[in-house]
């Protein structure tokens, strides 16, 4: 079946009207003011005892909070943010949000929850979760905070390391659902705290050690996840499922992580062009990315596919134009913030990853230079801004655009050539 569907592709050099499109604007207006306003105020509201926005989200706040501090990192400088949002320090009766973060580390399981009971010195009423455990260390890293003492690096990476499977593949918790996205969390929680083991093949310029002894099965890690590849060239949640554009970003950025991108083109039916081709079909008539066919465009896979693509330089296979369009158009002018599509209510989640999508195709950049300001750029595989990752030192692995080519914003990674091949 695979050959079938493959015979299909065409050549991306004639693919004129997406790669021509890429030099173009987005046109409309970009609300920074709003959106700023939006996210910084987002917390009151959300506390608020009559919001049901609040009450329906309590579990997860942790990556509330995470969208919301990535999403004002993208629009605003780390100073700033931090004066905004009360990061390391707050000025009234919230406490700092990284005092916040501790309060919801759960020390039974070593891992952090999705909220905690309101006060800092409480223990955290809720289980260890690799979801949440990923996004406090992303708050963490924004934060510069991550040699606080208070974390407690060697717990978490055994809980991280706790939750992996003999076949490789990653429990959310210790109550053992599958996913890839865990897969994602557990490498991406693990370097970031400096942790992970590269794989045999990783060179050593890619890699500061191979550990021989380490603390997850990396080898089993990455084939559980290449064995979640489907005929279309997509990846699924667990082998056999269908494929779904959040979890190709989730097994294409779990591969980076582990610099095995080149698994993508070890047989016939693992193509990296055959995966492009079924990403750039995404796009729908209004400009928007849906994440599975017959589905609606949706603002969130302006993040989950762009970065994806990224990854693999192969942005230009899809109509950038359109995109940044479709975006904008999903603003809230009257409020801030972005939703899934026009005409909807606004959430922090769509205004995040609709920022990446814009920073991921470059429109951000241009509408900064329209206005006279300089936005900070996403890194398509730690979901952090690129000063946030270089600072950490963070070095995935991304393969090249035909010609060699790179963006800049990847260029502190390992670089593949634009085949995927070592």
């Amino acid at each position: 079946r695979w050959l079938i569907f493959r015979n299909r592709l065409p050549n991306p050099n004639t693919m004129a009207t997406p790669n021509n499109a890429t030099t173009k604007s987005a046109v409309g207006p970009f609300y920074d003011g709003l959106h700023v306003n939006y996210v910084t105020t987002l917390g009151d509201k959300l506390d608020s005892p009559t919001s049901y926005e609040g009450a329906v989200t309590e579990h997860l706040r942790m990556s509330g909070v995470y969208w919301s501090l990535a999403a004002l990192s993208l629009l605003r400088d780390p100073k700033e943010v931090d004066e905004l949002m009360g990061l390391t320090s707050s000025p009234g009766e919230r406490p700092a949000i990284i005092d916040w973060v501790f309060a919801c580390y759960d020390a039974r399981t070593g891992g952090f929850g999705g909220n905690c009971s309101g006060t800092v010195d409480a223990p955290c009423p809720h289980d260890g979760h690799l979801l949440y455990t990923l996004s406090a260390l992303q708050i963490l890293a924004m934060a510069d905070a991550l040699d606080d003492e208070r974390l407690d690096k060697e717990a978490i990476v055994k809980f991280v390391a706790g939750l992996q499977n003999d076949d490789g593949s990653f429990s959310g918790d210790e109550w053992g659902e599958i996913d890839t996205r865990f897969s994602y969390c557990a490498l991406s929680c693990l370097a970031l705290l400096g942790r992970l083991p590269l794989p045999k093949w990783a060179s050593d310029q890619e890699a500061k050690t191979v550990d021989e002894n380490a603390i997850i099965d990396i080898h089993k890690a990455v084939e559980y996840i290449i064995s979640c590849r489907n005929f279309d060239g997509g990846f699924g949640c667990v082998p056999g499922a269908e494929s779904h554009a959040g979890q190709v970003f989730c097994c294409i950025g779990a591969l980076s992580i582990a610099h095995s991108l080149h698994l993508l083109n070890e047989h016939p039916a693992n193509d990296a062009d055959l995966l492009t081709w079924w990403l750039a079909e995404r796009q729908c008539d209004s400009g928007g990315l849906n994440g599975r066919p017959e589905k609606q465009a949706d603002v969130c896979y302006s993040w989950w596919i762009l970065s994806a693509l990224s990854i693999m330089g192969r942005v230009s296979w899809i109509n950038t134009s359109k995109l940044g369009q479709f975006i904008l158009n999903c603003q809230d002018d009257d409020d801030g913030g972005i939703a899934d599509r026009p005409q909807d209510m606004p959430d922090v989640y769509h205004t995040f990853f609709g920022l990446c999508g814009l920073s991921l195709i470059g429109h951000l950049e241009k509408i900064g230079d329209k206005e006279g300001r300089k936005y900070p750029e996403v890194d398509p595989v730690f979901a952090l801004p690129t000063v946030v990752v270089q600072k950490l030192g963070l070095r995935a692995q991304v393969i090249s655009e035909d010609g060699g080519k790179v963006e800049d914003r990847l260029k502190t990674h390992a670089v593949l050539n634009g085949s995927g091949a070592q």
